[in-house]
């Protein structure tokens, strides 16, 4: 089949792809500093980058089991420390621990939300149970003035959370430094986790 035989629509198609495309002189120019003014992505250094993100680990049942008992370890561990920490009259950055307790109901526990944040003027905790509603959970400043705390039924599972600090630098977002990390969202300070136990059904 010569191309004389062809279809008018795939002889059309043909033409247009032959003819050659007439670029703006200054396109590439502009196109140049648009790519410099963007601003370049925050890199991770360190081993925090590798723990940051997803891995896929192929075990076997006894494998697993070790590694299950090794990071419930590390979870009890994490919080005793935390526990300490908190219970100290330390002054320096906010230090935040959530903590359960023994269930108010069948279906539901009673999550203890502490954070130590002495020049804060007002705090509260935000999550996907609140629907990240900075209102809808204000903690109370405890009578020692640097700590404040709130306690909130969870129902067991997952949940992620913040915490929301006004002060004299504005509002500000603050992760639990001794929780597990959500992965980025993108939006800023990564959120918190909090697994609570107990029957899902």
């Amino acid at each position: 089949m010569t191309e004389r035989e062809l279809d008018p629509y795939v002889e059309w198609i043909a033409r247009e792809a032959r003819r050659p495309v007439r670029l703006d002189p200054a396109a590439r120019e502009r196109l140049l500093e648009a790519i410099r003014a963007e601003a370049t992505p925050r890199r991770h250094r360190g081993p925090w980058r590798w723990l940051s993100e997803p891995h896929v680990l192929a075990l076997s049942r006894i494998g697993g089991l070790a590694a299950a008992a090794g990071l419930v370890g590390i979870g009890v561990a994490t919080g005793l420390l935390a526990s300490r920490r908190v219970d100290s009259s330390r002054v320096g950055p906010p230090s935040v621990v959530a903590a359960s307790q023994p269930p108010a109901q069948d279906t539901v526990r009673v999550v203890k939300f502490v954070l130590v944040a002495p020049h804060a003027s007002q705090v509260s905790v935000v999550g996907d149970f609140n629907r990240w509603d900075a209102a809808a959970t204000p903690m109370e400043r405890t009578p020692t003035g640097g700590t404040w705390s709130v306690t909130v039924p969870l129902a067991p599972g997952r949940h992620e959370y913040s915490f929301v600090i006004n002060g004299v630098n504005g509002t500000q977002w603050v992760s639990d430094p001794s929780a597990p990390l959500a992965p980025d969202d993108g939006l800023g300070v990564p959120n918190s986790v909090v697994l609570v136990g107990g029957s899902s059904s």
